[in-house]
């Protein structure tokens, strides 16, 4: 195992891992925001250098101090190789298996690998799969091959127009964590709220005031880079406000070299016809998240 200290080393690692999107954007994602200054204070180990197989992006253990946070037990994946994989993974000091944790990573094989080690190390691994789209103009810019722009939805990829005196662009506070837990799909507990509150203060956030002057309509990004958390308050659905917002996040995280990309879930119909409306694009890979749980 080798852990990666410095920008020079990180920045050698992007580049490497931009050989390898889609199937490492989850890592990809991550690493940029080391090099950017690391805000969710994390570590990458390698099982060698540089040559290596396999990259595991993790909280540095002074972070992972509740044994029930998964929110916060959270690693990022890449491999080139499944058996040096579950080699690798199985060392105690890459992961703590004796803690409720995520594994989240654009490679579906990694399922095989995690299983076996959930078999070896007395845990219950539960795979959630979902369609995994990336920003043409980030693919352009990192993986021109991935993007076919004959097969881009007609239009300029902009959302429709909004009433902006009624609708004003901001930004979220720490306050509003609350509201953004609730509808979450993956949230509605304490943990969740702290991780929410965190992602708040680490990065930009973006949101759409009401006639109120509280939020309608928000996106985030987690440690990974992800366009996250997006939501709408009930009554203020179906007048375009997330294509609305999201489309101001991507324009401005883009500008400042963030690669964008989401996931939807597979039986969202709705969020996949914006995405393709907007000029993302389904990934020939998926987004993949597991939740490991001690037995």
């Amino acid at each position: 195992m080798f852990q990666l200290q410095g920008a020079q080393m990180l920045q050698t690692l992007q580049k490497s891992l931009r050989k390898s999107l889609p199937e490492s954007v989850k890592v990809y994602g991550t690493v940029f925001h080391m090099i950017q200054g690391n805000p969710f204070n994390l570590k990458a180990l390698v099982d060698t250098w540089p040559d290596f197989k396999t990259v595991v992006i993790r909280p540095q253990e002074q972070e992972m101090m509740d044994d029930l946070d998964h929110y916060t037990n959270t690693y990022q994946i890449f491999s080139k190789d499944l058996k040096n994989c579950q080699e690798f993974l199985g060392s105690p000091e890459v992961i703590n298996w004796k803690q409720h944790l995520q594994i989240q990573s654009a490679q579906p094989t990694l399922n095989e690998v995690i299983q076996n080690l959930a078999a070896a190390n007395s845990f219950k691994a539960e795979h959630m799969q979902n369609l995994l789209f990336m920003k043409a103009d980030t693919i352009k810019e990192l993986a021109p091959s991935l993007l076919d722009v004959k097969k881009l939805s007609p239009g300029d990829g902009k959302p429709n127009a909004i009433n902006e005196e009624k609708f004003k662009v901001s930004s979220l506070d720490v306050t509003h964590a609350a509201l953004v837990n609730k509808f979450w799909l993956f949230g509605g507990n304490e943990r969740s709220e702290r991780f929410i509150e965190h992602c708040i203060r680490k990065f930009p956030t973006f949101c759409l005031l009401g006639p109120e002057g509280t939020p309608v309509s928000w996106d985030l990004m987690d440690q990974t880079g992800e366009l996250r958390m997006a939501g709408t308050l009930p009554e203020y659905r179906s007048l375009g406000l997330i294509s609305y917002i999201i489309h101001h996040q991507a324009q401005t995280l883009h500008k400042l070299g963030f690669p964008i990309y989401c996931h939807t879930d597979k039986k969202n119909k709705i969020m996949q016809k914006m995405c393709n409306r907007m000029h993302y694009v389904l990934m020939p890979c998926s987004w993949n998240q597991w939740h490991c749980v001690p037995l």
